[in-house]
């Protein structure tokens, strides 16, 4: 087990090079390889319970809430009344948790291409797995790509829980993926996709920012804090093709009773609004024309080097 060296697991990727999430393990739960990925579970010193695909960090039990408030609310507080719901991943279930605390909504259905997440997490994630608890969940073992491709103009919420962009998700952050995703909305649908980290992919979401921009009629930026993810900060891109969305001002609000009741513990009105409060220099990269390529030779000392 490559990843975990004198009792430390280290996330090593080419994605984040020169830098590295490292927790101190106690206890590996769980390794196996399934048809997709490597799957690996390990009780941690400080963290709780943590889930590694591929040797990238999924989830852990102290921090998990954040992303998966964040990347369910921000959509569906965006949309007047969502009532059909698709999640392409998220087979831990804490996002189908977060889901469920939307009385609006009348069904969900999940797309898990690798069924062998869902059950190491019913496993060893019980309180993100209890999403799968919800009556009004349907749950497709398959290619997302496949089940949009055959219930167009189905969803009024279409949330991508993917993990980063290398190997096989790395066709989720291509613009046929934004195209097939449209077209499976209904009217006024909108679409809320991982959006990787302002720190290290900047030019990838600028990418993506551009071609969404040409397929939908309002897209944004927005991002939330966790600790175990690269550099300590996560993104989503939020797309709709009503052109009256507003993203930075939540068209339903939790009350502050809901927001005990329902145990949510990032997400809050607030949060929504300062979530798209970007830093200087994302909105200036963001905003920068897409630099052209030069295949032309250059000659020493005109290499944008100071």
């Amino acid at each position: 087990m490559d990843a975990i060296r004198n009792g430390w697991f280290s996330e090593l990727s080419p994605l984040w090079p020169g830098q590295s999430m490292s927790l101190e393990v106690e206890e590996v739960l769980y390794h196996e390889r399934s048809k997709y990925q490597d799957v690996l579970v390990f009780r941690s010193k400080t963290y709780g319970n943590v889930l590694v695909l591929d040797g990238v960090i999924q989830c852990t039990e102290r921090d998990e809430f954040s992303y998966q408030e964040m990347i369910a609310h921000l959509p569906l507080m965006s949309h007047p009344n969502p009532k059909k719901v698709l999640l392409i991943g998220g087979g831990d279930g804490g996002v189908l948790r977060e889901i469920a605390k939307h009385s609006c909504v009348e069904s969900v259905v999940q797309c898990e291409i690798d069924d062998k997440v869902i059950e190491v997490s019913k496993r060893f994630l019980p309180k993100m797995a209890c999403g799968y608890d919800n009556p009004k969940l349907t749950v497709n073992i398959g290619d997302g790509f496949d089940f949009m491709k055959k219930n167009k103009g189905s969803f009024d919420i279409i949330i991508t829980d993917s993990s980063d962009p290398i190997g096989p998700a790395e066709a989720l952050f291509q613009r046929s993926y934004y195209e097939l995703m449209k077209e499976a909305l209904r009217p006024g649908g909108i679409v809320c996709t991982q959006g990787e980290c302002m720190w290290l992919h900047l030019d990838l979401i600028r990418d993506m920012q551009e071609f969404c921009s040409s397929l939908y009629q309002h897209v944004d930026y927005s991002y939330c804090t966790i600790p175990t993810y690269p550099s300590g900060q996560i993104g989503f891109v939020l797309c709709s093709t009503n052109p009256d969305t507003n993203f930075m001002d939540p068209v339903r609000k939790f009350t502050e009773e809901q927001l005990e009741e329902l145990n949510i513990r990032y997400y809050n009105a607030d949060i929504h609004r300062a979530s798209f409060v970007l830093p200087q220099f994302v909105k200036k990269a963001l905003k920068a024309p897409k630099p052209k390529v030069n295949n032309q030779p250059q000659e020493d000392g005109q290499n944008g080097e100071k």
